[in-house]
């Protein structure tokens, strides 16, 4: 008989599934309380493991409760956790001015744009700072 292979998940599919438990919660979850909210699929074990982890990155605070530890996350959607990942990466790195300058030439127009005017550089900004002027 051969066997079937199990797909494996892809990279991070747990972790974010896990990250939108917590965030969809109101309270801090121990791991009791993730596999509950994740329909009871994940092994507590496993669970427990993903949270150790995201608590070693930072992406989640822990405190005691009882003799589990109850997660609540550092950053409060997808976009706040994109920004900490893109910011680690950035710290990683000496120079930094390399980095960022690269970053900004792969950007697409739009982007570059978008974030031109978030920076306050572009056309939003110039129409602000002359109405300001006035």
């Amino acid at each position: 008989m051969t066997e079937v292979p199990v797909a494996r998940r892809p990279s991070g599919e747990l972790e974010a599934q896990v990250l939108a438990a917590l965030w969809a919660a109101d309270q801090p979850l121990t791991p009791q309380d993730v596999q509950s909210a994740l329909g009871g699929e994940l092994a507590r074990t496993t669970i427990a493991t993903i949270l150790a982890r995201l608590h070693d990155k930072g992406t989640v605070e822990r405190h005691r409760a009882g003799r589990a530890y109850a997660y609540t996350p550092t950053v409060r959607d997808p976009a706040g956790l994109a920004a900490r990942r893109m910011r680690t990466e950035l710290e990683r790195e000496l120079d930094r001015s390399t980095v960022l300058a690269r970053f900004v030439s792969d950007l697409s127009d739009d982007d570059e744009r978008l974030l031109r005017e978030l920076l306050g550089e572009g056309p939003q900004a110039s129409a602000e700072e002359a109405g300001g002027a006035r």
